[in-house]
């Protein structure tokens, strides 16, 4: 994935679109698109997920997107009020369907 393609581009696209509080799982995002699985949207991310919300894009079981990264999840999550259950996302309330900014 040296030049960025439609997929990767349809992925960003929706990633800046999920609103503040709210997040998707990578799984989200790829049956959403209609393509791509969880490793193929998680490489987008990896590789050009740099310039949008990527905080917002979380493991099915709300976990953030990389341990190292938890710190940083954590203070942009509770920036942004996304409901939490410990150090995880609590899913059940933020999970976002990409289709209304005040899904429940």
């Amino acid at each position: 994935m040296d030049s960025m393609n439609p997929f990767a581009e349809k992925v960003l696209d929706l990633v800046e679109r999920i609103p503040p509080g709210k997040v998707m799982a990578y799984g989200d995002i790829a049956e959403y698109l209609g393509e791509g699985g969880p490793r193929q949207v998680g490489a987008v991310m990896s590789t050009w997920g740099g310039g949008v919300p990527w905080w917002r894009v979380v493991h099915a079981d709300g976990s953030g997107a990389a341990p190292d990264h938890l710190r940083r999840c954590l203070a942009h999550w509770r920036e942004e009020g996304t409901p939490l259950r410990g150090e995880r996302v609590d899913m059940r309330r933020a999970r976002w369907d990409g289709r209304s900014a005040d899904f429940q």
